[in-house]
Order: structure tokens, then sequence, then C-alpha cells
């Protein structure tokens, strides 16, 4: 890794590992969801970085991609498992970092079983791992404490500008023999469940992408798609960020054209299969 991505990723690393921490004081009873995603995302600027993705609040059984619109009225209650999962990003180099809380509470079985499970992976986490070898680290230890993973969700390596990259880790067994490499970033990410242990799309969609450059009449989709590209760095958005500059009605409109275009990719919320409540705790490291 050369030196100025190296400084990048540690500086990301520091910006994340200090928001973090000022988040899990922060996440109480009857917190705005609204309000917390927007400190988090506005701390990450303060302190010179810049969000490589919508701060992610998923509760119980949603899994993910879960992150308040605008003026959101979710608030978080005692008992709710919150996911807070939030990535920072300097000069395009990230760190992708998650916990969960049970609000009121100490700590919950879920919360314990996915710690354990991203601390057993991360022992064994080094440069010549095959990734079958933390999947199914990760599977058993979440099995011995009597849950299941989230077989389709996933680790993932971290590229430049570029959150989801190669390879994938899965939370569950796998044949998978792909290696990690010196000189790369990886987020060791664990989900666990009580539930079936699979997670569909459902709604609402309040995540975008940018995909590519496509010719579009709409004045206000010409203006997402700027933004997308040149304001989020062609890094995943919420459509939160852009209602504060567009009309709603508009918006949806646009975001819809856009999609059909296949100038942007939408990320619906995640939820469980079955219902179960979901767990997630994530790491990025560097070999």
């Amino acid at each position: 890794m050369e030196e100025e991505a190296l400084k990048n990723h540690k500086k990301a690393m520091e910006i994340s590992d200090t928001v973090m921490k000022t988040v899990r004081e922060m996440a109480v009873i009857n917190t705005r969801a609204f309000d917390l995603a927007e400190k988090i995302e506005e701390k990450i600027k303060e302190m010179g970085g810049f969000p490589a993705f919508p701060v992610n609040i998923s509760i119980n059984e949603i899994a993910a991609h879960y992150t308040p619109e605008l003026n959101d009225g979710l608030v978080l209650k005692e008992g709710n498992l919150v996911k807070i999962d939030a990535g920072v990003q300097v000069d395009g180099y990230i760190n992708d970092a998650a916990f969960t809380v049970c609000i009121g509470k100490n700590t919950h079985p879920l919360v314990e079983a996915s710690e354990s499970a991203l601390n057993e992976a991360l022992k064994i986490m080094k440069v010549g791992s095959q990734v079958w070898e933390i999947s199914e680290v990760v599977e058993n230890t979440l099995v011995e404490k009597g849950f299941r993973p989230v077989r389709n969700l996933c680790g993932h390596g971290l590229e430049r500008f570029n959150q989801h990259g190669h390879p994938s880790i899965p939370n569950g067994k796998n044949k998978s023999k792909e290696v990690l490499e010196e000189g790369h970033a990886y987020a060791m990410e664990v989900f666990v469940t009580d539930g079936e242990g699979l997670v569909k799309d459902s709604s609402p969609t309040m995540i975008y992408k940018f995909v590519q450059d496509r010719p579009v009449r709409m004045p206000e989709a010409r203006k997402v798609l700027d933004m997308a590209k040149k304001d989020y760095f062609m890094l995943p958005f919420a459509k939160r960020w852009v209602a504060k500059k567009i009309s709603p009605i508009k918006l949806d409109f646009a975001l819809r054209q856009l999609e059909e275009i296949e100038a942007i990719e939408s990320f619906p919320v995640l939820k469980e299969v079955s219902g179960g409540l979901v767990a997630q705790t994530e790491q990025t490291v560097l070999l």
C-alpha cells in the first residue's frame, strides 16, 4: 500500500473510531433516528472526512440499508436491537464500521454472538488467508452460540471510491479459495440472526448510487445525477441528502426516471425473511 493511501486509510479509521465511540453514548431511548444520522454524518465532515455511504440505522428484523428520510419520525425504543453502520472516506479511501446496541439494556445474546464471531475472524485474517477459512470460523462461532449467520450478507474488500470491493467474505460456509492480499483493506462484517438466516429486499428505498452518465431531460433528474457524480463521489447517497435541495414530488419523479434509464441503482431496505432479529458487528482491517 502506497504511503499516501495508508495515510488516508488511517485518517479515515481514526475519524471512524472517534465518531463511533460518540454514537454509542447517543443511541438511547427516544432518540430520533434522523437526528442521530445527521449528527454522525456532520461529525465525520467536521473531522475532515466524508460519509462513504449514508449512515444505516436498522432496527430489529431490518438488517441493513435503512437510513432516515428527511424529518423521519422513527425513534429508538427500549428493547430495540439497533444496528449503526457508518462509513468514512478520505480521498476515496474507506473505513467501514458497525455495531449493535439493545436500547435500554447493557447487552443482548445476538450482540454478544456477532461480536464474538467478528473477534474470532479477526484472529485469522492475515496475508494469504482464504475466504472459506474466515467464513467457516464465523458460522461455527454463531452456531455454537445458538444462532444462524445471515448467509446472503457478507464482508468485503474496500477499494478506492468503492466500498463493496473484491472479494466478498460470506457469513456462511463456502468453498471460496480467494485469498487476502498484502496492501489491501477489508471490511470484516458479521450478521447474525435468530431467524432463518436470509434477507430480502423490502421497502422503503432511501439509498441510491451513481452508475453511469445518461442523457435525461428533466432538470431535477439532471441535478441529482450531477450531485451523485460530483458531490457524492459516485458513492451511495441518501434520498435525505438530495431532498434538502429538490422538492419531494419532483425528487421522486427524478429518482424513478434515473433508475429506469439505469443511470443510478437503488438499495432497498433489507429485512430478515422470517422476521428474525438481526445483529451486526463490523471492523475494517488493513493488511
